[in-house]
């Protein structure tokens, strides 16, 4: 089981050192799965026991101007290591103005992911500076409690307004109740409410859109057939929402939630070489 990857180009050293502090501020663990072609992040919590979960998705060569790795067999030629994420970006924190970071698993005393940062310096010999992050390597038995969540088949799905926003409305919010009810309908209205003894709040948005969903015969199937006006909602925990907002450190160029009302939100974030899919369940 071999991997060691290096990055030279500073612009995707930023992009990817955003990504990771997004992630450490959304998981305290996780597992980082490693393919030949992709880098996943995942948090699978139990959904049934209101945990949330997370499926991040990264294509290396968008990242990494080297990348190799073997796997633990041929015919299984992926790595599953667990990590503090918070390890990792803090390591990432220094490399800002680096001329490489290499990344490589090593094994001295422990598994650990060996981040070594190159840093500019006056004399003709280059700084590196060595952060061994700790990790635990997953057997191949447990693989199967890591693979991508299956989206439920949702009642509305629906682009979400602009984060900045809904992260400024959530954050006033949060003062008031520790849940939010998202509701949402297939005219492109959502809003946003909390319920409590002493005070009911609401906020509307119009005009969001809904993203045309591919049917199952390949067709776009949007709202046909569909009651427009009839709206599903959720009620989550309003932190786990306000984390998701509050983690945002790369811009999405689209992001929507899809409900199934009562259940679960499953919110999607897409960037032109990052994917993250956020799972909340619904309290009782």
């Amino acid at each position: 089981m071999r991997f060691r990857a290096k990055i030279v180009d500073l612009a995707c050293l930023n992009h990817f050192s955003r990504v990771i502090n997004t992630i450490a501020k959304l998981a305290k663990t996780c597992t980082l799965r490693l393919t030949v072609c992709k880098l996943y992040f995942i948090l699978s919590d139990k959904v049934a026991n209101g945990g949330v979960s997370m499926w991040c998705e990264l294509c290396q060569g968008n990242f990494f101007d080297e990348f190799h790795m073997e796997g633990v067999a041929a015919e299984h030629n992926e790595i599953y290591l667990e990590l503090v994420p918070e390890n990792l970006s803090r390591a990432l924190k220094t490399a800002q103005s680096a001329k490489a970071v290499k990344i490589k698993l090593t094994n001295k005393h422990c598994p650990c992911l060996r981040v070594a940062v190159e840093l500019p310096s006056l004399s003709s010999s280059s700084r590196i500076v060595t952060h061994d992050i700790p990790v635990g390597v997953i057997p191949r038995r447990l693989w199967n409690d890591f693979r991508e969540p299956s989206v439920p088949d949702f009642d509305v799905s629906i682009y979400l307004p602009v984060l900045k926003t809904m992260k400024s409305v959530v954050e006033r919010m949060k003062n008031l109740s520790n849940s939010i009810v998202i509701e949402a309908n297939l005219r492109g209205e959502m809003n946003l409410k909390i319920e409590t003894d002493l005070v009911s709040v609401t906020t509307h948005f119009k005009d969001l859109g809904n993203p045309p969903w591919a049917s199952e015969d390949g067709c776009q199937s949007s709202a046909q057939g569909r009651d427009l006006e009839r709206v599903a909602e959720a009620r989550i925990d309003i932190k786990k929402l306000q984390q998701l907002l509050a983690g945002q450190q790369v811009n999405p160029t689209k992001a929507l939630c899809n409900i199934v009302s009562k259940r679960i939100v499953h919110f999607i974030l897409l960037h032109e070489d990052v994917s993250l899919q956020y799972f909340i369940p619904a309290l009782a």
